[in-house]
């Protein structure tokens, strides 16, 4: 075999790996976006002659409650911004402070300027929320005592009563709590230590232990995810998909140098 037929089947076995290993350590890097979780329906569409499918996922309701300071808000009041929310209720003595205390810690990765004496939040990505399932007990002037008691900055986080009813329905109906929560919920009084991500169009992202530090750090992670969504959601789908093919690169490798190999002993069989 001549040098010319030797390099030329160096590179042919070349080039592939090469483009296999920077495809890798791209995807390694690659954003994995936080996925739905609310389906509503599959949608099917005939596009030139062949099916394809679009899932519509469901989009939270609005509902309108009263917060801490007496405000009567509405969950959209809130649209585009991203919503963090969890069920509690004031007189609690098992997970709801902690659920608290480790809000409050996740409030504080938001203060400006990283003095937390100053209290001083940035409002404009992330709203909390934190619905009280004991509302009857829960009046504006217990959830504001609470808040002073759990150093709640009421800037971007809002302690909710309201009606029973709503609390409930929106719970069970909107946020599926009873089927993402590790703990059995009881329908008549909803007891949950998930935290729910919400993102900018209303639709849930992710339920996280509120009790575990891994979950809540994969939380605040998603934060971040979600609000550069819009920048890296088709790189990393993308990415993804070549890499579910990466088998494919080495394959046509071997099967391109193969074919280099023959040819190559073929016109050399024929020159002799």
């Amino acid at each position: 075999m001549s040098k010319k037929s030797i390099y030329g089947l160096i590179i042919a076995l070349l080039i592939p790996v090469l483009c296999y290993l920077w495809l890798k350590q791209a995807s390694d890097t690659a954003v994995i976006m936080p996925r739905h979780y609310l389906l509503d329906t599959v949608v099917e569409n005939v596009v030139k002659g062949k099916v394809q499918t679009d899932s519509i996922w469901h989009t939270t309701k609005d509902i309108r409650l009263v917060n801490q300071m007496g405000d009567t808000v509405n969950l959209y009041d809130q649209k585009g911004k991203i919503i963090i929310l969890d069920f509690f209720f004031t007189s609690c003595g098992s997970i709801c402070p902690k659920l608290t205390r480790n809000m409050v810690k996740l409030q504080q990765s938001f203060i400006k300027g990283g003095d937390v004496r100053k209290k001083q939040v940035d409002t404009t990505i992330v709203q909390f929320m934190s619905m009280s399932v004991d509302p009857v007990r829960d009046s504006v002037p217990v959830l504001r005592e609470y808040a002073n008691k759990m150093d709640v900055i009421s800037d971007n986080w809002w302690l909710l009563t309201g009606n029973r009813d709503s609390i409930y329905k929106f719970a069970f109906e909107e946020m599926k709590v009873d089927k993402f929560s590790e703990e059995p919920i009881n329908p008549d009084f909803v007891h949950t230590s998930r935290f729910v991500l919400i993102d900018k169009n209303m639709q849930v992202r992710g339920y996280y232990n509120g009790l575990d530090s891994t979950s809540l750090l994969k939380l605040a992670k998603d934060v971040g995810y979600v609000m550069m969504e819009k920048d890296h959601k088709r790189k990393s789908e993308v990415f993804q998909q070549i890499i579910e093919l990466s088998w494919l690169w080495l394959v046509i490798a071997v099967l391109v140098g193969g074919f280099v190999y023959y040819f190559t002993g073929m016109k050399k069989r024929d020159r002799n």
